[in-house]
């Protein structure tokens, strides 16, 4: 399959840079796949579509605020993205430097009274393993980066390195109910930036349940397709955990329509259902490099939130797949779609708009 059938033109000016000034008073695009016909409400709508026998999916990954700034031994700028944990003690992690080739294997930077680090390794993918040195005052690296650190907001919301929006990036780049025990993701599991205390209030009295599984989002979600077939492009690779009490939620025979709340659940749930007909004790733990285009049979999924897509991205091939999960019609659909979210100024990409697709 060609991958040029997942690129549109997607205005400068719809990338949302901030989110709506409430959670719940973004945009939501619904779709009725049966009736192919869409309406166009608010997220705080939702609870007219969901309620009653309806199980949610939804990630309680936590984002790290992982961008730390420092100094080479020069007394020039550096700057550390941290990836992921690279070892079970906490104080050597995968990362991303900039600038890369002013600090090779053996170099080191610093923050005078608060953390030194030390270049120990690159890898094939221009990931480079550091171990940090802690003033006592830090138990770990991540306590570090929640006092410290900015939030890892992707490249197309734009922000200064000392921006007055911070604070505000660190509270609503991050779900309602991400876990502090899972301060695992690179990037926010966006869907569930809509949801307040409020809905999911009302949605729990309507009869729906929440169940949490957490996917360790990291920044491959955001890289594009790169192969001029489909079949060709090597899709990242993202740990998840699910629950014993969440796997017996995705099998149960009781609910009336599993719901995944964003695309890293659609990953987690298919990836565990492709791997395992049993339910695990404790947690299922896998790494998911599973890659979701047209046509697919989904196995876990009968309704999605997610949010408008960047062109070129697996994740409108996912979303393709599950507007026309038997053939290959959801592709222009969704370009459809999108062409009329765009002509009624939708609010596009991580701090944008949602759609609910039914």
């Amino acid at each position: 399959m060609d991958s040029s059938l997942f690129d549109y033109h997607l205005p400068d000016e719809r990338i949302a840079q901030e989110p709506a000034a409430v959670r719940d008073a973004s945009r939501l695009l619904v779709v009725h796949r049966t009736e192919r016909r869409i309406e166009h409400r608010r997220f705080s709508d939702l609870p007219d579509y969901l309620g009653e026998g309806d199980s949610l999916f939804r990630n309680n990954a936590r984002v790290l605020p992982a961008r730390l700034f420092a100094q080479r031994p020069t007394g020039g700028a550096a700057e550390c993205l941290l990836l992921r944990p690279a070892s079970n003690e906490g104080l050597e992690w995968w990362t991303l430097l900039r600038p890369g080739k002013k600090l090779p294997v053996g170099s080191t930077f610093s923050r005078e009274g608060y953390f030194s680090a030390t270049v120990l390794e690159k890898n094939d993918e221009a990931e480079y393993r550091v171990r940090f040195d802690l003033t006592n005052y830090y138990s770990s690296v991540a306590s570090l980066a929640d006092e410290l650190g900015k939030m890892p907001l992707p490249p197309y919301i734009a922000r200064e390195k000392s921006d007055a929006r911070d604070d505000a990036d660190k509270e609503r780049y991050q779900t309602i109910y991400a876990s502090s025990e899972k301060s695992v993701a690179a990037a926010a599991p966006t869907a569930g930036l809509h949801f307040t205390p409020q809905i999911v209030e009302k949605l729990t009295q309507q009869g729906a349940t929440f169940h949490d599984l957490a996917l360790h989002v990291g920044m491959g979600t955001f890289k594009p397709l790169q192969t001029e077939k489909i079949e060709d492009h090597q899709i990242h690779r993202e740990i998840y955990e699910i629950s014993e009490a969440t796997q017996s939620a995705l099998r149960a025979d009781s609910c009336r329509r599993k719901v995944c709340v964003g695309t890293t659940s659609v990953r987690s749930v298919e990836d565990y259902l492709a791997k395992s007909d049993v339910i695990v004790s404790g947690s299922f733990v896998s790494e998911a490099a599973i890659f979701i285009y047209p046509p697919r049979r989904f196995l876990g999924v009968d309704a999605l939130i997610t949010n408008f897509h960047q062109p070129n991205s697996t994740l409108l091939c996912l979303v393709s797949a599950f507007l026309d999960p038997k053939g290959m019609d959801g592709i222009n659909w969704l370009k459809e779609i999108y062409a009329e979210a765009i002509e009624r100024e939708y609010r596009f990409l991580s701090y944008g708009d949602a759609m609910l697709i039914l």
